[in-house]
């Protein structure tokens, strides 16, 4: 079965006390190069991240569910 990189415990990567789009992530890993990136402060949606091991950046969008969604800048 493959592994949905999309498919997490929000308890694991979400900050306590906000829920659904207002969700605010620690890391991510990264669509292009499937690298794991902590980040420092936490990020949410409509923030650009960067991944620091390939450099590609993303858009961040966070579902109404508080999922995750990174889109290629």
């Amino acid at each position: 079965m493959p592994i949905d990189p999309y498919d997490f415990d929000d308890d694991d990567h979400a900050e306590k006390g906000t829920s659904g789009a207002n969700t605010r992530f620690k890391e991510f890993d990264c669509p292009s190069c499937n690298a794991n990136n902590p980040t420092d402060p936490p990020f949410g949606d409509g923030d650009e991240i960067l991944c620091n091991y390939c450099g590609e950046q993303f858009l961040v969008r966070v579902t109404d569910e508080g999922r995750l969604k990174l889109k290629e800048l």
